[in-house]
């Protein structure tokens, strides 16, 4: 493996991602995102290529997809159904067999208590999404996936957090970036952890009803 194609790379848990591989890998990676001079401080560097386009755009996907060898949707939104559905078209015309893609805890219906309760009313605009999302990745059978569903995120300097299975009641209301970066880089160093798996990833010790700060 030698080049990854990181989707909403802006983001937080995206850039903490990058400067691990650049740091940690000799990976070349491409970098997908809707405004490409936010992340200018790469442009001098041999091993990063922004491109800079709109995930629902399926022919700039499959343009930036040549030749890669995984993808990295770190893509969010209310409309992450419509971008999901251009994301696994892209993958099957440009035959990329690998996707690990950020979801969101709640997904599956899988946080239990009053913390679930709370959860389905906090994030209810972007919910949908997300389901939708997980359930025509489910469906798919030609690309190898590994779905990621957070607690809420903290910016903490840790990384500390136990996995939950698709199956299992999802534990914990938080969770570092750093701590989600962690899973997303072991991933990236070795594909063939979590294959057609979906973690919940939280901080152990942190049940309650609604994460610490709030």
């Amino acid at each position: 493996m030698n080049k990854i194609l990181i989707l909403g790379a802006y983001g937080k848990t995206a850039q903490l991602v990058i400067e691990r591989l650049l740091a940690e890998t000799d990976l070349q990676l491409h970098l997908f995102l809707r405004q490409a001079n936010r992340l200018s401080k790469y442009e001098q560097n041999e091993r990063v290529t922004l491109i800079e386009g709109d995930v629902k755009n399926t022919d700039q996907l499959i343009t930036a997809m040549n030749d890669i060898d995984l993808v990295y949707s770190n893509v969010g939104g209310t409309d992450l159904f419509d971008a999901t559905k251009s994301i696994l078209k892209a993958m099957t015309v440009a035959k990329v067999k690998r996707l690990i893609f950020y979801s969101a805890l709640g997904a599956y219906h899988e946080v239990p208590g009053k913390f679930g309760a709370w959860n389905e009313t906090a994030i209810a605009d972007f919910l949908p999404g997300f389901r939708q999302s997980a359930q025509l990745i489910d469906q798919q059978q030609t690309i190898i996936t590994t779905q990621l569903r957070p607690a809420w995120l903290t910016d903490k300097a840790e990384i500390d957090y136990e996995l939950t299975q698709r199956d299992e009641a999802f534990k914990g209301t938080e969770v570092s970036r750093a701590s989600v970066a962690d899973v997303i880089v072991k991933i990236i160093k070795d594909p063939t952890q979590y294959q057609q798996a979906s973690l919940g990833i939280n901080k152990p010790g942190t049940d309650g009803d609604k994460p610490s700060w709030l």
